[in-house]
């Protein structure tokens, strides 16, 4: 079929499979181009790993490090009469290019939140690597089942105590309104903390440790962000906020857990970026459009790719320095957070509406990095013609 891109609201229906190949190879090739991270992990398992910072992670350790690696998602394959999911079929182009350089993928589709799951991967690691000495976690789902309780638990991005208006991008029209979002209840809170805070992410280690299938010196990291004041009432003083600092607080029960293996538990405070994710938070596509003119008339703009090769090469292997803030973060949001690019975007904030939006913000990079995450807008595809949507991922055949 010859596919389009068909957007509702803050998504993609529609993704392309030609196009999110070329998005995948295009990482491949950045992080080559930078030469091999040395003292890298050899044996990585990345859950959440289809899309974003999971799928670029997963990059650079198996073209930065070498890494075999394993991948575990949730996507939808396609058929003859719909596209899949862009995670599927970036998943499709990753195990092809890794198997074309000799590096073991292995990938599972299903609901990392349980135990089955778990336990499905526990598995595949005795039977193929014996244990892994890299763990990242970038899960970001809207939903969770527990897997002891049962309970579904949905997450919302709302903000705490009171009512937040603020301006507000409408991506399909381009106009800058106002938006205006009602305070989260104690249970908005708690069902936030349940899906998006560290208990699943403790699961998992607790469940590879349990079954010795960590390395001596493992290394695990989980993903946050913090952001400037402008956002901080729908993010870090928000529901997400909420559920980040239970990330946090995870992050130190693993930092004990993991000590007697000579291992190490982080939490990487990455830049803001277009992703599946953050598309879909009120005020934030405004600051990310904002930030992109100024980030890239500076020359420090990085999409996630740079973000990740940039982690693990500098910050937490070989002879990296990972300068951990007060808290004990990772801030590869550093380059985000100087004094002089925030200082524009504030002023730049404090001045845009709808009819000069184009001239402060960079508008058509923020469209352009939504449609790449789908596979759109990529150079030397042929959008024009026939792809087939029912392509494998190689490990799942």
């Amino acid at each position: 079929m010859i596919v389009e891109p068909k957007i509702r609201g803050f998504i993609c229906t529609t993704a392309h499979p030609d196009g999110c190949a070329k998005h995948v190879t295009d990482q491949i090739a950045l992080v080559r181009s930078r030469g091999p991270i040395e003292g890298g992990p050899k044996k990585v398992l990345v859950v959440g790993s289809s899309t974003g910072y999971g799928l670029s992670s997963r990059i650079a350790a198996a073209f930065g490090c070498g890494a075999a690696t394993m991948g575990v998602f949730f996507e939808k394959p396609g058929d003859e009469k719909r596209t899949g999911t862009a995670g599927w079929y970036n998943s499709a182009a990753f195990e092809k290019e890794a198997q074309a350089a000799g590096l073991y993928a292995r990938s599972f589709n299903g609901d990392a939140f349980s135990d089955e799951m778990k336990q499905t991967v526990i598995d595949a690691i005795k039977a193929d690597l014996g244990q892994v000495d890299g763990v990242i976690y970038s899960l970001a789902s809207p939903r969770r089942t527990h897997p002891k309780t049962g309970e579904v638990f949905k997450s919302c991005l709302k903000p705490i105590g009171r009512s937040y208006t603020n301006k507000n991008l409408n991506t399909s029209n381009h106009v800058v309104d106002e938006v205006t979002i009602e305070p989260a209840s104690e249970d908005d809170i708690a069902q936030t903390v349940a899906v998006m805070g560290g208990e699943d992410w403790e699961m998992w280690i607790d469940a590879l440790k349990e079954a010795g299938v960590l390395a001596e010196g493992v290394t695990t990291v989980a993903y946050s962000y913090i952001g400037p004041e402008v956002t901080w009432p729908i993010y870090k003083d928000g529901t997400i906020g909420t559920a980040k600092i239970d990330l946090e607080r995870a992050q130190r029960a693993l930092d004990d857990k993991l000590s007697e293996l000579g291992g190490k538990a982080w939490v990487s405070v990455n830049k803001a970026l277009v992703t599946q994710a953050s598309s879909a938070i009120p005020v934030v596509p405004l600051y990310i459009s904002l930030l992109y003119k100024v980030m890239k008339a500076k020359g420090t703009h990085e999409d996630t790719i740079e973000q990740m090769d940039r982690l693990f090469r500098d910050r937490l292997y070989g002879k990296a320095d990972p300068q951990p803030d007060d808290e004990g973060r990772i801030r590869v949001d550093d380059w985000e957070m100087e004094a002089d690019v925030q200082q524009a975007v504030d002023e730049a904030w404090r001045q845009v509406d709808s009819a000069n939006l184009k001239q402060l913000a960079d508008v058509e990079g923020y469209e352009s990095s939504f449609l790449r995450l789908f596979g759109f807008g990529l150079e030397n595809v042929d959008y024009s013609a026939e792809t087939d949507p029912a392509i494998g991922v190689p490990s799942l055949s």
